[in-house]
């Protein structure tokens, strides 16, 4: 074997070792995704009830979803806020909090989501805002230290609800989910849940580690007062 072969060899050799230790790598960190995704969705899966089943609570926290530039619903979201009137109907709590962003002017999810209910009978006094809901975390944390919920049913789909349950958990909260998964939504689910893989293993950084405060916390806003108080917050 000449010095050209010799050579040749040689980065051959090291190509392949490289290669198999970022294929090793890759199958390290794709492991610990899903375990930790299996792990939040595990936790989370434990308080999931029917509507008839969930016990007495603080309040409904009804999760945002996509609004329209027209102002009109995503059919996610209405699923939420159909679920959430069914609760309180059933007198499963007293007030409901509806949270979501409305961090823009020309994007409003709480205001929208508190029409719908007064629009199907729900007193302005029992429905709360959060404003301030930029993201599931935000939306727990600030349900417990503004809002001074200890126990409560919260609402969404149920892809999301496995992890928001598994952040109430991490935040000292007392909490059921009631799956709001009334349609099938073509066309999103699949990124959806791409999307909550990625979501899942994020949070479950932030709320067992990091525990960062909201963007935004405020005066406290107690959920046995009137929500009418939070109609112009942010």
């Amino acid at each position: 074997m000449n010095e050209s072969t010799k050579c040749c060899s040689s980065r051959d050799c090291l190509r392949k070792k490289r290669f198999f230790a970022l294929f090793m790598l890759a199958i390290l960190v794709l492991g610990y995704v899903f375990l930790v995704n299996g792990y939040v969705q595990k936790v989370g899966s434990q308080n999931i009830t029917a509507a008839e089943e969930a016990p007495q609570a603080d309040a409904i926290l009804i999760l945002g979803a996509r609004v329209f530039s027209n102002g009109n619903i995503s059919l996610m979201l209405k699923d939420r806020l159909m679920v959430g009137l069914e609760l309180y109907g059933l007198g499963k709590a007293e007030k409901i909090l509806v949270s979501g962003d409305h961090g823009r002017k020309d994007y409003d999810e709480v205001n929208t989501m508190k029409d719908f209910l007064q629009e199907k009978g729900v007193p302005a006094a029992d429905v709360f805002m959060d404003h301030a809901g930029f993201s599931t975390y935000e939306s727990l944390y600030r349900a417990r230290d503004i809002f001074q919920a200890k126990k409560l049913i919260i609402v969404t789909q149920k892809y999301h609800l496995m992890r928001a349950l598994f952040i109430a958990r991490e935040l000292g909260l007392e909490a059921y989910g009631v799956a709001a998964d009334k349609h099938i939504y073509h066309g999103v689910m699949f990124k959806n849940e791409l999307r909550e893989i990625a979501a899942r293993n994020k949070d479950f950084i932030v709320a067992k580690f990091l525990h960062p405060e909201p963007t935004y916390l405020g005066d406290v806003i107690p959920l046995t007062g009137d929500g009418s108080v939070t109609d112009d917050r942010i």
